[in-house]
């Protein structure tokens, strides 16, 4: 099995800073892309940021030039550091990973998996 548990929400005034965490855990053989995703009340799930295996990077426009992502391929895991932070990107913020997982000691199927959620919340 598969796992992902974010960490690192929480309330920041605007202007401020927060670093968001996800480990990824359980039988992977690989991780290909992983992302992270955001939904505020009422709207729908939109990707913020996503990183490939290789690094390469692509960012929401509105979050460009404030947010970072990045991932360490060594501990399975993908940050996204949050600066500038203003009262619009308060949502709950979703871990996303494309896993490929162990079969009979080798590569197995691919799945898509997500975190549970943290919430961050941007106060004026």
């Amino acid at each position: 099995q598969v796992q992902l548990v974010e960490s690192g929400g929480g309330l920041v005034q605007a202007g401020g800073s927060l670093r968001l965490s996800c480990a990824a855990s359980g039988s992977i053989f690989s991780i290909n892309v992983m992302g992270w995703y955001r939904q505020a009340p009422g709207k729908q799930r939109e990707l913020v940021a996503g990183i490939t295996s290789g690094g390469s990077t692509n960012y929401a426009d509105s979050v460009k030039g404030r947010f970072t992502i990045s991932r360490d391929n060594a501990k399975n895991t993908v940050y996204l550091q949050m600066n500038s932070l203003k009262p619009e990107d308060t949502a709950v913020y979703y871990c996303n990973a494309d896993i490929v997982r162990y079969y009979r000691g080798g590569r197995g199927d691919t799945g898509d998996y997500w975190g549970q959620g943290t919430q961050v919340t941007v106060s004026s």
